[in-house]
């Protein structure tokens, strides 16, 4: 099973009306020691920041073609604390409901995402963001680039996450 660090960062020009994009970098190191790198960016017209941090976790798993063992880094406690503190598997216990605070959000990723997931080991780390770590750094620049692109996409799923 190959090894594979996945470093990804989601932004949005204001929840849920603003335009958001999602930013991911793919490195992988063959046994020679070459090292590998994609990357991959695309923004939406009408989004929210958490909404974005779940499609780059899902763009870079979705991009892989074989199981890995997976580092996935994100600057979002949302996404990593709902794998690393139980979150998920509770809302899923539960029927996506947090309890009194009502039903999880953005359901619709949250399935997309654990589907991505499903073939693979993931470990989720949760980096500081805008602190200086290289690749958070180059991976919301990308977010908020395809922010601001001309060819923005539709999320279909912003309704009801706002």
């Amino acid at each position: 099973m190959g090894k594979v660090q996945i470093y990804t960062d989601g932004a949005a020009k204001g929840n849920p009306d603003g335009p958001g994009g999602y930013g991911v970098i793919l490195q992988y190191t063959d046994r020679s020691g070459n090292l590998f790198e994609k990357t991959i960016s695309e923004g939406y017209e009408r989004t929210t920041n958490n909404r974005m941090e779940l499609m780059a976790a899902i763009a870079g798993l979705e991009a892989l073609n074989r199981p890995c063992e997976v580092e996935l880094y994100s600057d979002s406690r949302y996404l990593t604390d709902a794998f690393n503190q139980g979150w998920i598997d509770n809302w899923i216990l539960n029927g996506w409901k947090r309890g009194k605070s009502g039903p999880v959000k953005n359901i619709d990723l949250w399935e997309r995402l654990l589907e991505a997931k499903s073939r693979h080991r993931v470990q989720f780390i949760w980096v500081k963001g805008h602190a200086g770590h290289p690749q958070n750094e180059r991976c919301d620049r990308l977010a908020v680039a395809a922010a601001e692109g001309d060819s923005l996409l539709v999320d279909e799923g912003a309704e009801e996450a706002g």
